[in-house]
């Protein structure tokens, strides 16, 4: 059905001093002939998240290996979980777990250099001159879905900007491989996704405590056009409204201190008394809104940075260590497989309240839930300590799509690299113990579930079946 959805009377907005505030979409809004059509009422979205510095991989002789091992325990549909992975059990359907995939042309690179191409299976060299950039998966399908929503696409890190080649900041690269500068600022982001501005806005709203309060009225003449079930739906969306605007000016204290030029062994003391863990639940918070109100379809989380730079190294003082990269490197210590372990269970943990959020949530004015029509990306470009092989992958979502999850796709098995670093050799420069499958046949899989006709990405050499 050829529809330009920006036609449809659905965009709607609450409006009050000179603001906007964009709306989910209400079922009893829509002309009836559309509410029976599952390709408009179920748009497709895509999320992928990045994390940085690997995984925990003890060795199997290792006492660790059972709790703390990154990767689960079996294969296909049995399967267990370790402490790592515990936040995800309660979605344990809704999701499948990789093993044994990686982009060919970083395999042999040190695995502090591989953020660059993670969404792109691009050859980004081993030298400046060398470096040349592809277009990333979120913005392939960019190319056929970002007309249909305001914000073509949203590109968000914890440390904001483009970085450097192989130090970067965002993990979304257009079509000539240029990197699009992510944004790490709350409230920034906020206004961008859900607040129209005029010349006076700026004025009116130092006047007022919240966007939201001046809108209120709008909303109350709006919720009696509306059936029962949307009245819920837009008093829910309000209250996450107000809890994102709560936390956005929380998070923004610790945003607004500036890094210090010291020497990168000395902590920032400043940051210390700050709010990790409320800063990484609001930026999925924020993802959340945008996908709800179909602001835009496509967003791109980097979580952190490779090689301990920026401040996303200080979202491990959500759990009381001070350096996440410092975590990767004292595998050895006592104690630093759980240790780096926890960071894992952590970042999981709020992942997981993430997917759990949208599948809580009915696909406004569709079917299913949101989790079903949106695909989720969650990952690493190397594994054991610089090791750029057997990437870490989560999939969660899209069975509305044909997904099928609850599966441990273990194309490693056994074949896997890693133990601790003792200082000398690490496990990037030994000689593959595997082969690992192109990462990107993954990807291919994935737009052809989102509708695009696909047969190729990167260096792909076909789909993943049984998926």
């Amino acid at each position: 059905m050829g529809l330009n959805l920006n036609k449809l009377d659905r965009r709607r907005f609450l409006r009050g001093s000179g603001f906007a505030l964009a709306l989910p979409l209400f079922g009893s809004l829509l002309p009836q002939n559309l509410l029976a059509d599952p390709a408009v009422n179920n748009p497709k979205r895509l999320g992928c998240f990045y994390f940085p510095d690997g995984v925990p991989m003890p060795l199997p002789e290792d006492p660790s290996y059972q709790e703390w091992a990154w990767f689960p325990h079996g294969g296909g549909t049995e399967f267990t979980f370790t402490n790592c992975m515990t936040p995800l059990e309660s979605l344990k359907g809704d999701l499948t777990v990789f093993s044994g995939f990686s982009h060919p042309q970083s395999r042999s690179v040190h695995g502090h250099n591989n953020a660059d191409q993670f969404l792109t299976g691009a050859y980004i060299g081993g030298g400046d001159k060398e470096y040349k950039n592809t277009i990333s998966l979120d913005q392939e399908y960019v190319k056929y879905v970002g007309d249909k929503t305001r914000v073509a696409s949203l590109v968000m890190s914890t440390d904001g900007g483009t970085g450097t080649a192989r130090g970067t900041h965002t993990i979304s690269f257009d079509r000539n491989g240029r990197p699009i500068p992510a944004e790490h600022r709350p409230k920034q982001i906020f206004d961008m996704l859900f607040v129209k501005k005029n010349n006076d806005s700026a004025r009116r709203l130092a006047l007022s405590d919240s966007a939201l309060d001046e809108m209120l009225a709008d909303a109350q003449s709006l919720r009696k056009t509306l059936s029962k079930e949307d009245q819920h739906s837009l008093d829910e969306y309000l209250d996450s409204v107000r809890q994102a605007e709560l936390k956005v000016d929380k998070a923004k204290q610790w945003l607004s201190v500036p890094l210090p030029t010291v020497d990168r062994e000395q902590l920032n003391l400043e940051l210390t008394t700050e709010h990790p863990r409320e800063y990484l639940q609001t930026m999925f918070e924020l993802i959340y809104l945008a996908y709800k109100t179909d602001t835009t379809r496509v967003a791109t989380y980097q979580i952190g940075r490779e090689n301990g730079v920026g401040r996303s190294d200080h979202l491990a003082r959500a759990i009381g260590f001070n350096l996440a990269h410092q975590l990767s490197h004292e595998t050895k210590n006592p104690n630093g497989w759980k240790n780096f372990g926890l960071y894992c269970q952590f970042l999981n943990e709020e992942f997981g309240r993430f997917v759990g959020k949208l599948k809580e949530n009915p696909e406004p004015a569709g079917t299913g839930c949101m989790l079903d029509n949106t695909l989720l990306l969650m990952g690493s470009a190397s594994s054991a300590f610089h090791l750029s092989r057997n990437y870490p992958i989560i999939l969660a979502g899209g069975k509305q799509m044909g997904l099928k999850h609850g599966q441990y796709i273990n194309n490693a098995g056994m074949n896997f690299q890693g133990g601790p670093w003792l200082g000398k050799r690490e496990p990037w420069q030994d000689q593959a113990k595997g082969s690992d499958l192109p990462l990107s046949n993954l990807y291919v899989t994935m737009l052809q579930r989102l509708g695009v006709s696909a047969e190729s990405f990167a260096d792909s050499t076909g789909v993943i079946e049984g998926i």
